[in-house]
């Protein structure tokens, strides 16, 4: 009597890296990339090519508390010990695979995904510290007015056009968002810029930063921030923020199966005395 073939199973996977030293998420050549790491290391036990699809196309430099991804496999390994498997291979230090899960061969970890959220971090105090150094932009030369940067963010909520925030080099066809939340908040010398949206435009969160931090500083107005995004001048935005701030802190699905405490809020928050 004939076995039955194998079928294949959908594996989803949340993963943490810092990216100080990545050229980004997406494999590319002559360069290390996120995808092609875990690529290879699903390949290594496979034993055959595998694509990993995951849910953003992080920058070089950018980090990620709860990226996700998915892959297809045929093999006797149950979903949930795919994690532990892929990190053995990986015995790297910047990049871990928090956790795995079986998912429908419908779910898709971009095309299924409600949302994206991205953490900014700002460290104001003159003084450099080395341990907040790789996850933070410091900024000192003048003082940030956080009520001036969430003013300047709440008429963002909303669907619009924000080609004045896309780097050149995209394939996108169009420029619509959906920004769903926006948070500015202080803590000491950190402030912490939150960011969640359907979906985000090539460099968008850096441009966007950069320009916030020209409003936070009194060097923008307000007014003037916000006609530079309505009436898409993008010539007018030259600067963008450090990658090392940026974090893509969770992405939303209608369903997913992991726990919260696995991917919600996977970055702790950076607290430092006065």
């Amino acid at each position: 009597m004939l076995s039955a073939t194998p079928k294949s199973e959908r594996v989803a996977l949340v993963i943490q890296y810092l990216g100080t030293n990545y050229y980004g998420w997406q494999r590319q050549p002559h360069h290390r990339s996120i995808q092609e790491e875990i690529e290879n290391a699903i390949a290594s036990v496979l034993n055959h090519p595998v694509t990993l699809h995951g849910a953003g196309r992080t920058d070089t430099g950018v980090h990620a508390a709860a990226q996700v991804a998915h892959f297809d496999h045929i093999s006797p390994i149950p979903a949930d010990r795919w994690a532990d498997v892929l990190n053995t291979r990986l015995e790297s230090d910047d990049l871990l695979i928090r956790a795995s899960a079986q998912v429908p061969p419908t779910w898709h970890a971009r095309f299924s995904a409600l949302w994206r959220r991205y953490r900014y971090t700002i460290y104001t105090d003159k003084r450099p510290n080395l341990f907040i150094s790789p996850y933070s932009w410091h900024y000192y030369r003048e003082p940030l007015e956080t009520e001036l940067i969430q003013a300047a963010l709440t008429p963002l909520l909303g669907k619009h056009h924000l080609a004045a925030f896309q780097r050149a080099g995209s394939r996108r066809q169009h420029s619509w968002v959906e920004i769903q939340d926006v948070e500015c908040h202080r803590n000491g010398s950190l402030i912490r810029l939150e960011i969640q949206a359907n979906g985000f435009l090539y460099g968008m969160v850096r441009l966007l930063v950069g320009m916030l931090v020209e409003v936070g500083s009194g060097k923008r107005s307000l007014e003037n921030f916000t006609q530079i995004w309505v009436k898409e001048r993008r010539e007018e935005v030259k600067y963008a923020a450090p990658a090392k701030g940026l974090c893509l802190l969770r992405v939303g699905y209608p369903e997913f199966p992991f726990p919260k405490h696995l991917w919600y809020d996977a970055q702790p928050l950076f607290s430092l005395r006065a």
